[in-house]
């Protein structure tokens, strides 16, 4: 995202970043608790989780290099609204949020492309939310698979059946069901602990008018993800 900035106020940005490595299952930012970096990632896979108060965890969206976090920082917030788990690690960018504020105030360009990925995000929650009401599981589960490809290098996506239950809101055994069903189409391969996207025209087949929006309005206002074909929309 940063690379559509002038090359001097992103080079003005990234001289106040500091780079950090994060690994599967860190928890960066905790639900509720003050914000006190920003995260621009450079590389890996993680999601925004809701927690309920009895303690129960729904992903609501994820990100990648393609994103940051946490854009409540953006909107005048100082508390975290969700919880952030890494599913894949790797190298993040992390800068303190009065110094991001600062940063912000000081430049209209990014001011403006921060907020329009706010409103990506926005729209990601919106259509995860109706994928949940409206949707198969099998579709949201190519919807999810499809996500994670586009910010991920390979067709190799390191995905327990685990995860998915989080992000698809389901149960285990649901997920291990619809995995095999994906699979007897012939648009994934499931190993232990892995995904392998063989057909990424079929999981967008698949997954119809639950994915898309979302990553055409990204590529609309920001940029394409990174060597992926563009999304398709329905």
């Amino acid at each position: 995202m940063l690379q559509s900035l002038p090359p001097d106020e992103r080079d003005q940005l990234l001289s106040q970043c500091e780079r950090v490595e994060v690994g599967k299952g860190d928890i960066p930012i905790l639900f509720g608790r003050p914000l006190e970096f920003a995260y621009f990632p450079e590389g890996g896979l993680s999601s925004n989780i809701a927690v309920t108060g009895e303690g129960r965890k729904i992903e609501v969206g994820c990100f990648g290099y393609e994103g940051m976090v946490s854009t409540a920082t953006v909107l005048g917030s100082t508390c975290a609204p969700h919880e952030v788990m890494v599913q894949v690690g790797g190298p993040w960018l992390r800068i303190g949020t009065e110094v991001l504020r600062d940063a912000i105030r000081c430049s209209p360009v990014l001011h403006d492309l921060l907020l329009r990925y706010a409103h990506t995000v926005m729209l990601t929650l919106s259509q995860t939310a109706m994928s949940n009401a409206a949707f198969s599981i099998e579709e949201r589960l190519a919807r999810w698979i499809l996500m994670a490809h586009d910010r991920l290098e390979g067709d190799e996506l390191p995905l327990t059946h685990d995860f998915l239950s989080i992000m698809l809101a389901a149960q285990r055994s649901s997920v291990t069901l619809a995995v095999q069903t994906v699979e007897g189409y012939g648009a994934i391969r499931a190993r232990r602990a892995l995904i392998i996207v063989r057909d990424r025209g079929m999981l967008c087949d698949l997954a119809g008018k639950s994915y898309g929006p979302a990553e055409a309005e990204y590529e609309r206002l920001i940029g394409p993800f990174r060597d992926k074909p563009p999304p398709h929309a329905g």
